[in-house]
């Protein structure tokens, strides 16, 4: 490369690092007013509620009116918003993937898929994943999960020149606050409609140089929307606004741009200190029909009309908190008039100063001026009956907005209702206000589940070892390559409703035991659906063994895929019954051609030759 084309490339990259830097700002500027919407919700949830936004978009403290005023805090909202993740907590249902057809191969790549999906789960505790985002959501109104493919995970499979082991790889999923994300429209509800997302966030210089091999000075930041989220920085940007300083990070600005004409494969540009470090194609293809996406999954609170970023509950929880704040402290003002007294002296009676100072304790001498009015107290009667009123409709007014209202805290109001069904009616009506929130949390398990099938399917490569949970304390391990997988189509898993407890659901599985629905033809409980049972239970250690059944129909479906290229001996000990059930549903299926046909077929007549033998107890003369 020629020196002026040298120049030319280095021209062309601080332009596109300046493009970028300024695109940034623009939208940082467009979002400021919801970022103080977000930073004031945080601060009421910790305990700082005497603050609001002002005029040019920056929160400060609100003054006392009078110096002698109560400033006292009754935090109502922590607590409300602690219930509602708790009740949404209730919602992690298991994820599978449904096989595209019937044809035994589908079915082998779906069982596949979603043992994926349980590793990946186990591997990354989803679960935890989901409870901290979920307190994102309801504090902020929305969260983000990013998922992307780490060459650093999974298992050692070998070292490199340099010494340095390596890994094949794995899924890793994070929780993305929403201060990180910046769309090209705060109009635009969904996230893959998008022109293009911004993904801002501080990260270390060892970082960066580990990452893009690129060596940056680093700086102090301290910007509270660019700064990792922690508690002990919360607390204090809570306690007192201050900044959390952190030292040698830098900003990373990475900006992805949907697939478009002229980009057909998408754009995903990095810049951090002034430099490019990075300028290509979105890596991962995580879309539908393989198509290149965001590596983004989107949870709201409570979704808004016409607007990227949801509402949160304490948006509408604020101004009931101020109005209870004050309502409690003006009643406690009332009280202190009450029980220290309001006395009244007449002018030059007495030593106003050691009266001041000291009060009309018990005990005291009154010295006052002879032929003057003796001090006196002044009645000031009880506490009015409209604080405690308005107390009460205030406390009813935060169950009532936040959809968290306990059955317990209004027993009086349900004390006619002495029907167990019709009290479970009414805590279901109580719960129905979370429902929104639970299927906003459910969609966005469902996109990341179908964002790790991608995944795996583009990266996996020929051979991948993984293991996962198979219930018990037993562990499954299999082989696969990314080519075996070819369903993303993500469900729950025995899908109930989410609202009942564990107590609920147990008693529901109990009733269906009571009325038959899990015996098998002999009208008896079946070895397999036993160990099932138990397992939803919670006990699935007491199960007496392994599920042979299981591990019949299992083999018997690897004896479908085999005999689609070439015969399969039968062996003595298979289950024959169970087995030439298998291989006739796959028969009737429609998934085998003449020649498989006639091979299964003949596979199904040993089996029956082998059945025969064993009821009478004598090898069959034909």
């Amino acid at each position: 490369m020629t020196l002026n084309e040298q120049d030319e490339a280095l021209k062309a990259e601080q332009n596109l690092v300046k493009e970028v830097m300024d695109d940034f700002l623009t939208r940082q500027e467009d979002r400021r007013f919801l970022e103080r919407g977000w930073q004031l919700n945080m601060n009421f949830i910790c305990g700082n509620q005497y603050c609001d936004i002002n005029a040019k978009g920056d929160i400060e403290e609100e003054p006392k009116s009078y110096f002698w005023q109560n400033r006292r805090v009754f935090n109502y909202i922590a607590p409300t918003v602690e219930t509602r993740c708790a009740k949404l907590a209730r919602i992690r249902p298991a994820m599978k993937v449904r096989a595209a057809s019937e044809e035994e191969s589908d079915r082998h790549s779906a069982d596949l898929a979603s043992a994926i999906l349980s590793s990946v789960q186990e591997s990354e505790n989803l679960d935890g994943l989901v409870s901290r985002a979920t307190v994102w959501s309801e504090t902020c109104g929305t969260v983000f999960y990013q998922v992307i493919w780490d060459n650093a995970a999974g298992l050692a499979v070998g070292i490199d020149e340099a010494g340095n082991e390596l890994k094949d790889g794995g899924v890793k999923i994070a929780v993305v606050p929403p201060f990180e994300i910046y769309p090209a429209s705060l109009s635009e509800e969904k996230l893959e409609n998008q022109r293009s997302i911004i993904h801002a966030k501080a990260v270390s210089t060892e970082d960066i140089y580990a990452a893009y091999g690129v060596r940056l000075d680093g700086r102090d930041i301290e910007e509270f929307s660019l700064a990792p989220y922690s508690a002990a920085a919360h607390s204090r940007r809570c306690a007192g606004s201050v900044k959390a300083v952190l030292r040698g990070y830098e900003l990373v600005i990475e900006r992805y741009e949907r697939p478009s004409e002229n980009a057909p494969l998408g754009r995903l540009t990095v810049v951090a200190g002034g430099r490019l470090l990075y300028d290509g194609d979105m890596p991962y293809i995580n879309g539908e029909d393989g198509k290149r996406t965001y590596p983004f999954v989107k949870q709201t609170s409570l979704p808004l009309a016409g607007s990227f970023f949801g509402s949160s509950v304490v948006d509408r929880l604020i101004p009931v908190q101020r109005a209870y704040n004050a309502v409690k402290n003006r009643k406690h003002e009332f009280l202190n008039r009450i029980s220290m007294g309001t006395i009244a002296v007449e002018d030059g009676s007495v030593d106003v100063d050691e009266l001041s100072e000291d009060g009309l304790m018990p005990g005291k001498i009154l010295v006052y001026r002879q032929g003057g009015t003796p001090p006196e107290m002044l009645s000031l009667g009880s506490v009015p009956e409209g604080f405690l009123q308005e107390e009460e409709r205030l406390e009813s007014e935060f169950n009532k907005i936040s959809g968290t209202g306990e059955l317990t805290q209004n027993a009086d109001n349900f004390s006619s209702v002495t029907s167990a069904t019709g009290l479970q009616l009414i805590i279901e009506q109580d719960d129905a206000r979370l429902n929104t929130s639970y299927q906003e949390i459910k969609d966005a398990l469902k996109a990341i589940g179908k964002q790790i099938i991608r995944l795996y399917r583009q990266f996996a490569g020929d051979m991948r070892l993984m293991r996962f949970s198979g219930g018990g304390n037993s562990l499954k391990v299999f082989y696969f390559k990314g080519s075996d997988i070819s369903s993303d189509d993500v469900v729950f898993e025995a899908e109930t409703d989410v609202n009942m407890t564990a107590a609920q659901q147990r008693t529901v599985l109990y009733e269906m035991i009571d009325r038959g629905l899990f015996n098998d033809e002999t009208g008896k409980l079946s070895a397999s659906a036993k160990g099932k049972l138990l397992e939803a239970l919670g006990y699935a250690d007491f199960s007496d063994g392994r599920d042979l059944s299981a591990l019949h129909r299992s083999r018997a479906g690897r004896e479908n895929l085999a005999l689609k290229s070439g015969e399969v001996d039968v062996k003595d000990y298979d289950d024959h019954a169970l087995h030439i059930n298998e291989h006739t549903a796959f028969l009737l299926s429609g998934c085998a051609d003449s020649e498989t046909e006639k091979r299964v077929c003949g596979h199904i007549a040993k089996h029956k030759s082998k059945l025969k033998e064993e009821k009478n107890g004598q090898p069959d003369e034909h």
